[in-house]
Formats: structure tokens, sequence, C-alpha cells
């Protein structure tokens, strides 16, 4: 039995490693399970049985994708102590992470349209913004952002951090993109430090 379980989760494993490089590749509309499953040296059987579907092998990709993006935020902001700090490391971390070649177009183009914008919005209230509106209600907390509706802080930045990764993921100088961005975010962020 517990062979059994370790195969299983090494099929899927390596259907969502596999099914990721195409789906970042060709995006989903022009990947082909066929390619998938040739490339895994499995049937397509397998990803119904895992996955159910085409959009439910994606669904499992993009839930890596937000899930190794969160990982991301919570390891360049632990990087201080300083909450102000995080804060920032934290936003920056998210841009560049979600921007990268291997997550912009599972996670900001295909994702939204693929699932639909509110289950990609459920998934994404549940991975980064979460960590987003962690983090400020603990600034709130230490004195930072007191006359502001935390909820309210929380979607205005996390709508502006991913509309500004959209930008930064069609221009040319990706870098300079990212530090444009910063800056402004740093701005808007002064404005409501109390």
């Amino acid at each position: 039995m517990k062979r059994s379980k370790e195969e299983t989760n090494e099929t899927i494993s390596q259907l969502k490693k596999i099914a990721r490089k195409h789906f970042a590749e060709h995006g989903y509309s022009a990947t082909v399970l066929d390619e998938i499953v040739k490339e895994a040296r499995l049937t397509r059987g397998a990803v119904y049985h895992h996955f159910g579907s085409k959009k439910g092998l994606f669904l499992a990709v993009l839930e890596s994708v937000q899930s190794e993006v969160a990982e991301k935020v919570e390891a360049e902001s632990g990087k201080s102590k300083d909450v102000w700090d995080q804060l920032i490391l934290g936003c920056r971390a998210f841009v560049t992470t979600a921007v990268e070649p291997k997550n912009k177009r599972i996670m900001l183009i295909d994702g939204p349209s693929v699932l639909g914008w509110e289950t990609w919005r459920s998934m994404d209230e549940q991975g980064s913004m979460q960590l987003l509106y962690e983090q400020l209600q603990l600034m709130q907390q230490q004195g930072y952002f007191e006359s502001v509706s935390i909820d309210a802080l929380t979607h205005i930045l996390s709508g502006a951090l991913n509309e500004a990764t959209l930008w930064i993921a069609h221009r040319p100088n990706v870098a300079e993109s990212v530090e444009e961005t910063m800056k402004i975010i740093s701005l808007l962020l002064e404005r409501f430090k109390s």
C-alpha cells in the first residue's frame, strides 16, 4: 500500500512538472495533453484519473505556482526583523517571482481566463493576499496604518501589485520596471504610514 501511494504521488508530481513547462511555454489553449503524457510516459487516463481534465491539471499547476510565490514572499520578507522592510521585501518578492517566465503566463494571463475571475481571485486571497493581510495587520498592531482599514488596504495594494506584474511582464526591461514599480509602491505606502 505504501509503495502504491509513493508511486501515485510521483505520477502526480511528474505530470504537474511537465504540464507546468508546457503551460508556461505554450499557454493553456495551445498545450496538448497527448504531448504531456507522452513526455511523462503515461496515458491520458492518468491525467483524467488524477486531475479529471486538462483544466483540473492546470488548476493543480496554478496552485503549485501560487504556493511557490507565497513561499518566496515569506522567505524574502523574513530576511529583515523590521516590519516595514518586511512589507517592502515581500512586495518586491511577489512582483519579481510572479513575472518569472516559468510563472507569469500561468499565474497572470491564463489563470484568470481559464479558471474564471472568481476562482482565480479566491486562490489569490488564500495565498499571497492572505500573507499581505497578515503583515499589514501586524504592522497596524505596532502603530502603522492606524486610521486605515486593513481590509481595504490589502485589496488596494494586492490589486496594485497584480496590475503592476501584468505591466512588468510585457516590458522589455523587467529589472528596470520592477524598480519603477517598487518606488511607486513605497511612495504609496508612505502616505498611509502613521
